[in-house]
């Protein structure tokens, strides 16, 4: 397993914030300050945001595979912030993630994280949710496998873990999986311990993510900011086991959507993250 760094850790510096949680800080960020930022961290992968870069531009693709490939990073690509086909509700957006699934594969991504929905357009019965966005997902996936891309799903406040499970196991295909975020399905108020545990064995990407509970209405995100990894209440320890016991070699990707107060700076957050997981690689 490589330890690495979501882009959207630091989306208040491409420019989008969390109304009336964040500010926008005094500079902007570009992907290639990211990567520096990367490298200088000591992270050995990244998983680019798509919705902070141009669709289709081959110049920028090429020139982020090369520089990558320079700084021995493996890479993630992610698709469909901040709600992806919309539960399925939006069949137009399957063009936007086609045209993301190249770039993917021209960055030199084996992987390409996407988003079915979000907390926002998940319907009231899951029958209803599977049957809208398997049309969408099945020609998707058979694209991703033409282009020798893994497509994973991110369990991202739309999806519980049996509802990931059913969709996964229904499509049938090597080239599906899941990208397992470590908290967001607490957010949904499951028990991350047990959601960890069903959705290992479907892991192609992960976030590592940890949170707290700050109180207030547990239905929105200013209740579960983000923690430096280990600050929290996730059981990384244990999400790290149960990677490792599926036998997952993949890219353990810290993310930070609101950062709580009183723990620094995205970058001091992440860079307090990534010397925890250390710590917990070298016990597993």
């Amino acid at each position: 397993m490589k330890l690495g760094i979501d882009a959207y850790s630091f989306h208040r510096y491409f420019g989008e914030l969390y109304a009336g949680l964040e500010t926008a800080p005094d500079r902007g960020m570009t992907v290639w300050d990211f990567i520096d930022l990367s490298c200088d961290l000591g992270a050995e992968a990244v998983s680019l945001e798509s919705c902070f870069l141009p669709v289709g531009d081959r110049e920028l693709t090429t020139a982020l595979a090369a520089r990558l490939d320079r700084a021995g990073l493996d890479r993630v690509w992610a698709w469909g912030h901040p709600r992806g086909l919309q539960s399925g509700a939006a069949p137009q957006a399957l063009d936007d993630a086609r045209a993301s699934l190249a770039d993917a594969a021209a960055v030199g991504a084996r992987v390409m994280r996407i988003c079915a929905g979000g907390r926002g357009t998940r319907p009231a019965l899951w029958a209803d949710h599977k049957a809208a966005l398997l049309p969408l997902l099945d020609p998707l996936v058979r694209e991703a496998k033409a282009a020798g891309v893994v497509l994973a799903v991110e369990n991202h406040i739309d999806l519980l873990a049996e509802e990931m499970v059913d969709l996964i196991e229904t499509i049938g295909s090597d080239h599906l999986g899941v990208c397992l975020d470590t908290a967001n399905n607490l957010r949904m108020y499951e028990n991350p311990k047990a959601v960890i545990r069903r959705l290992a064995p479907y892991a192609k990407a992960t976030h590592i993510k940890d949170i707290e509970a700050r109180g207030g209405d547990p239905a929105t995100m200013a209740f579960w900011p983000s923690v430096p990894a280990g600050r929290g209440v996730i059981d990384l320890d244990f999400a790290l086991r149960e990677l490792k016991a599926q036998g997952y070699t993949g890219v353990l990707a810290v993310e930070i959507d609101w950062l709580s107060p009183g723990y620094g700076t995205e970058a001091e957050a992440v860079a307090e993250s990534l010397s925890y997981l250390r710590g917990v690689m070298g016990r597993l």
